[in-house]
C-alpha cells in the first residue's frame, strides 16, 4: 500500500513566534515547547520552513495546557506581526490602504499556508467587505484555537499597516460559544455571533479606505512582483489531477461530490474535464477513491477526529460506509489502523528519548 499522498496542509514557521510571545505572556518559558515539536533555531530561521497543520494544533493544545489558557490563540493572535507571515505580510505592510493589505494578504495566503479544508477570501461590496476563513469543522479542544489566531491576527496585522487599532463592524464564528466567550468582544471591539454559518469579520467601507502612512509606491510594486513570481512558481507545474484534487477537500463536506460539480468549479465543460483527465492518464472516479483514501489516512493519524466526523469530511452516508470502504481500502479497520500508528509513533519517541540518553552518558 502506497504512503499517503495528501497532507492536511501546512503553514509558516513564522506563525510559532507569535504563540511564544503569547506562552510568554503567561509567564511560561516557550522554548521547551517549541523545542518538543522540533522547532529549534535552525529551523525557525530556514527560509519557506513550514509546520505541518494537524502539528500546528497540537503545539497550540500544549500551550493551552501549560499555561491553562483556552484563550490562547486570541493572545496569539494579538501578538501576530506581518513580518512573521513572511514575504505576503511584509508586502501586505507596503499597502496603500487596509483595502489592498486585506486583499494581498488572502491573495497570497498559499505563500504562508496551506489547507486542504479551503482557502482564506475577501468578498466586497458597496457597503464594506468580509475577511473571511474556511470551515474546519468538526471543532474540538484541538482547532477552536485556530479560528480564534487567525481573524484575531488579521485585526492586529491590518492595524499594524494603518498604525491604529482596527474596530470591525461584526465578527462571526462557526462553533458554539467557548467558556472564554467574555473575552471575544473587548478584543475585537464589535459584536461577536458564535454558532455562525462562517468564521469571518466585516470591516466597513471607512475602515477599508484608511491609509496606510509608510506607503511607498515604488516598494510596494516591487514586492507584490515578487509575491506574483513566488505564487506562479508554486501553481505553474500542477497538473489537473491535481487541481482536481486541491478543490475535492472543501466539496466533500457532507456529500460526494461529482464530475459536473467539480467541472464547475473549474470553469469547464464537464466533458472537457472527463477527455483532459483522460489525456493524463486517469478519470474522475479514480481520483475521487485515491483522495478520499489518503485523506482517510492522514485524518486518522494526525487528528484526534472521531469516525464519524471524518466520515461527514470525506463525504460518506454513514460512518458504517466509512469504515467499508476503508477496510477495503487498506484490509483493516479504521481502528486498527490508528491503534497501529500511534503504538509506532510511541516507539519512534521511545527510540529518540532513548539515543538522547545514551548520548547523554
Amino acid at each position: 500500500m502506497k504512503a499517503s499522498r495528501v497532507r492536511l496542509g501546512d503553514l509558516s514557521v513564522g506563525f510559532t513566534q507569535a504563540l511564544a510571545d503569547a506562552v510568554r505572556e503567561q509567564g511560561q518559558r516557550p522554548e521547551p515547547l517549541l523545542e518538543q515539536f522540533g522547532l529549534d533555531t535552525a529551523r525557525l530561521s530556514a527560509p519557506r520552513e513550514r509546520l505541518s497543520i494537524p502539528r500546528f494544533m497540537r503545539l497550540g493544545h500544549s500551550a493551552i495546557a501549560l499555561c491553562d489558557n483556552p484563550a490562547m490563540g486570541l493572545d496569539m493572535g494579538r501578538h501576530s506581526r506581518l513580518s512573521q507571515v513572511g514575504l505576503a505580510g511584509i508586502c501586505a505592510a507596503q499597502a496603500p490602504d487596509l483595502r489592498e493589505a486585506a486583499r494581498t494578504l488572502t491573495r497570497f495566503e498559499p505563500l504562508y499556508a496551506a489547507n486542504y479544508r479551503g482557502r482564506s477570501g475577501f468578498s466586497e461590496d458597496a457597503r464594506g467587505a468580509w475577511l473571511h476563513f474556511y470551515s474546519i469543522s468538526p471543532y474540538n479542544a484541538y482547532n477552536r484555537f485556530v479560528v480564534d489566531s487567525v481573524l484575531a491576527g488579521w485585526q492586529t496585522n491590518l492595524g499594524q499597516v494603518v498604525d491604529r487599532r482596527i474596530i470591525a463592524d461584526k465578527v462571526e464564528i462557526e462553533f458554539p460559544a467557548p467558556d472564554y466567550s467574555a473575552r471575544y468582544e473587548p478584543l475585537f471591539g464589535c459584536p461577536v455571533e458564535f454558532a455562525s454559518g462562517a468564521n469571518r469579520l466585516r470591516l466597513s467601507s471607512e475602515t477599508l479606505a484608511l491609509r496606510n502612512p509608510q506607503h511607498c509606491p515604488g516598494t510596494w510594486r516591487h514586492l507584490l512582483e515578487l509575491c506574483e513570481r513566488e505564487l506562479e512558481q508554486l501553481t505553474r507545474t500542477r497538473s489537473l489531477r491535481e487541481r482536481v484534487i486541491q478543490l475535492l477537500g472543501p466539496l466533500l463536506h457532507g456529500h460526494e461530490p461529482d464530475l459536473e460539480e467539480v467541472a464547475r468549479s473549474l470553469h469547464l465543460p464537464s466533458w472537457t474535464l472527463r477527455r483532459k483527465l483522460a489525456e493524463e492518464g486517469t478519470q474522475f472516479r479514480t481520483i475521487l477513491n485515491d483522495t478520499r483514501r489518503d485523506l482517510a489516512t492522514a485524518y486518522i493519524r494526525d487528528t484526534e477526529l472521531a469516525f464519524g466526523e471524518i466520515a461527514y469530511l470525506l463525504g460518506f452516508a454513514s460512518a458504517e460506509a466509512f469504515q467499508r470502504a476503508f477496510k477495503r481500502w487498506l484490509g483493516q479497520t479504521p481502528g486498527d489502523y490508528r491503534r497501529a500508528q500511534r503504538r509506532a509513533a510511541g516507539e519512534a519517541q521511545s527510540s529518540v528519548a532513548s539515543s538522547s540518553t545514551s548520548g547523554m552518558s
